[in-house]
């Protein structure tokens, strides 16, 4: 998972937009339990937003330079698809550059 530690050189910030309470956001709330604090330690200067909402669907937003924001919804998937989802959204970051 080496492409964790390369988020911060491609994305300018990340936002992590999920309801406390609602069941669609369950995996999104284990996955931030889980790696917040491995994507902080290997982005330490990522700004990294999570934002509760009741009721709100769970999402993904990642903003690049000039501006350009890419966003991804996380309803209904799991932990490893969320990560996933978060590599894509590094690699969209990456060829933004090139």
């Amino acid at each position: 998972m080496a492409w964790r530690g390369q988020l911060s050189k491609n994305l300018k910030e990340l936002r992590i937009l999920l309801c406390q309470s609602s069941p669609s956001s369950l995996s999104t709330r284990t996955f931030i339990e889980k790696n917040y604090k491995d994507l902080k330690t290997l982005n330490p200067k990522l700004p990294i937003l999570i934002r509760e909402c009741n009721g709100i669907e769970p999402q993904l937003w990642a903003r690049y330079d000039f501006g350009v924001e890419r966003g991804v919804r996380l309803e209904g998937l799991s932990e490893a698809q969320i990560s996933k989802a978060l590599e894509e959204l590094g690699k969209v970051g990456a060829s933004l550059k090139g």
